[in-house]
């Protein structure tokens, strides 16, 4: 077996080098994912000639968690699985080896598996059914409970991540002059309904907790929406604050 953290042959380096042209950034809920198997591995890269990796490549390979993004042909192939295997692998405090090119979210996510392995297998699960199911999406608080026939008593699969009420009820506080509105359109309840309005409005986070992962946020990582705007910005994959304004300004001009 190579080296660790090492692509073993010329053909696995050339792969990941073409890879690497056209990076697109793992988010959180696909390292997850691959973490579990790491883990289950006993923390052993995995190599881009195992099942393990043709098994996530084709899990990941779809794009799912990058709804937006031009994906190139060759997206998360088994070499930059057994490259990011490497990565994650050589944040660990056993390791005393030649260090990799990992980020903070590499060490994060193994962290996160250190410190509760239960959560993080069960978290791993749940984003493996929607990924196997072809449909994922970062569900909204206000979206958990989708069904089709009405009526009938159903059973439902939901997803809700973690967040801080308190957090919420300070960025409207600190709306400035007191003006609770849209960042985008404008739209102010209060304005509109009057008394049963006052006080209310969607609070979105700028980057998804999907690509993030648990992480301690600020208030500039919040942004006022009303309920049309907030619906815009998460449909059909996700686009920032700054682009559906654009998008606002030029459906009004």
């Amino acid at each position: 077996m190579a080296a660790c953290g090492r692509l073993g042959s010329v053909d696995e380096r050339r792969g990941a080098a073409v890879e690497s042209k056209l990076a697109i950034n793992w988010v959180w809920d696909e390292l997850v994912v691959l973490t579990d198997v790491l883990e289950r591995r006993g923390w052993r890269e995995i190599r881009s000639t195992s099942e393990d990796a043709l098994e996530l490549s084709g899990l990941l390979g779809r794009g799912l968690l990058h709804p937006t993004v031009a994906l190139p042909d060759n997206f998360r192939s088994v070499n930059s699985i057994q490259l990011k295997s490497a990565n994650i692998r050589t944040t660990r405090p056993s390791y005393l080896g030649r260090k990799t090119n990992n980020n903070v979210l590499d060490k994060r996510v193994g962290d996160a598996f250190d410190r509760d392995l239960i959560r993080m297998r069960s978290e791993a699960a749940v984003i493996r059914v929607f990924l196997e199911a072809g449909d994922y999406v970062e569900q909204d608080p206000l979206d958990v409970d989708r069904a089709a026939d009405e009526g009938k008593v159903l059973r439902t699969l939901s997803v809700r991540r973690e967040r801080d009420p308190k957090l919420r009820q300070r960025k409207i506080d600190a709306a400035p002059g007191g003006v609770i509105s849209c960042e985008v359109c404008g739209f102010s309840f209060s304005a509109r309904y009057g008394n049963r309005g006052k006080g209310y409005i969607e609070v979105h986070h700028t980057v998804p907790l999907h690509v993030s992962g648990p992480r301690r946020n600020s208030l500039d990582d919040l942004a006022l929406l009303c309920a049309n705007c907030h619906r815009m910005i998460h449909r059909g994959g996700w686009i920032t604050v700054d682009e559906l304004r654009v998008l606002v300004t030029k459906a009004l001009s």
